[in-house]
């Protein structure tokens, strides 16, 4: 168990991205029932891209290069950190990777970094949003989310720690840097709700979904209400949109006496499983700390551009800076 004051606070802002690297590690082997999950799951690779044993896939790639930017210590609503933020998602994306997301490809693809290239992503992401929709077919989208993809709010947890203690900046942040490549405002409000969630645990050591719901959409209350008391398994067949994934999470996290027991019931909750037990990893470790993340997972988990868990554990440290009572290593 995390322990309490600067050390505690310190661990647990750890735990966050630890965590869900280490989730998106453990599900992504598992994704769409592409290969059968009879016992408790493990870092086997594989799924779906050509991944490693331990190796996290590109949701927790592009999470790396906004903890990165954040670890300058930026504003991540400044202009000059989102064009970090979009830049370091194209030299990502240049690595040629295997699975990402199709929409983050649809989005980076053709897309050049340099001055003014958050804007130009942004665009990209508004004309995607908007492709081959009839009047109809957008109203639909707006009134239900259901054209919001998971995949920003898989890397969003860096947001919450370059801005911990702060909830109105953790709102303007979150959907600005979702909407680089989500222009659907339902992926912001997720990630925001999410990110304020992460922000309230790292801080106090409680998971409460609700500390945030007072700066979104009316409609977060009601879809939290109508949560309640359903399984992960409930949002399996439809957790690629970003409610479904971010409900499906919370139900792995919410009765989770430990950070294993959170991570591996959301690996069972099937459908997107990496994707779902990365963003309950993300709470899960912000929440437990990383401390409580077991030893081989801490070891095996890896990926671009070249970290392991201890590197994600110290970014993070660097990420929340002052708020998590100054850089140094985790314990």
């Amino acid at each position: 168990m995390a322990g309490e004051g600067v050390d505690g606070v310190r661990d647990r802002a750890a735990g966050a991205l630890l965590g869900a690297a280490v989730g998106d590690a453990l599900g992504a082997p598992y994704e769409h029932g592409s290969r059968a999950l009879t016992d408790a799951p493990e870092m086997l690779g594989g799924g779906v891209g050509d991944r490693a044993p331990g190796q996290w896939s590109d949701g927790i790639a592009t999470m790396c290069v906004i903890a990165q930017v954040a670890a300058t210590g930026a504003d991540l609503r400044s202009p000059e950190a989102l064009d970090a933020i979009a830049d370091g998602f194209l030299e990502w994306f240049a690595t040629d990777p295997t699975a990402v997301d199709p929409r983050t490809r649809a989005v980076l693809t053709g897309l050049q970094p340099g001055p003014g290239s958050a804007a130009r992503m942004r665009d990209r992401a508004a004309e995607l949003h908007r492709a081959g929709r009839g009047p109809g077919a957008a109203r639909a989208a707006e009134r239900t989310g259901r054209s919001a993809g998971n995949a920003s709010l898989m890397r969003t947890a860096p947001v919450a720690l370059a801005h911990l203690g702060d909830p109105a900046a953790i709102v303007e942040a979150a959907h600005a840097v979702s909407a680089l490549t989500h222009h659907d405002p339902v992926a912001g409000e997720a990630c925001a709700l999410w990110c304020l969630t992460v922000d309230h645990a790292v801080r106090t050591g409680t998971r409460d979904l609700r500390v945030g719901l007072d700066r979104l959409d009316p409609q977060w209350a009601v879809y939290v209400e109508e949560s309640e008391y359903l399984p992960p398994r409930s949002y399996a067949r439809n957790n690629g949109w970003v409610v479904a994934a971010l409900f499906g999470a919370w139900a792995a996290v919410e009765p989770a006496s430990s950070f294993s027991e959170g991570v591996v019931t959301a690996v069972r909750g099937g459908g997107e499983t990496g994707t779902v037990a990365a963003i309950a990893g993300a709470l899960l470790g912000a929440g437990f700390g990383a401390s409580a993340v077991p030893d081989p997972w801490r070891r095996d988990v890896h990926g671009w551009p070249g970290l392991r868990g201890s590197d994600l554990s110290r970014l993070a440290l660097d990420c929340a800076g002052k708020g998590a009572g100054g850089s140094a290593e985790p314990g």
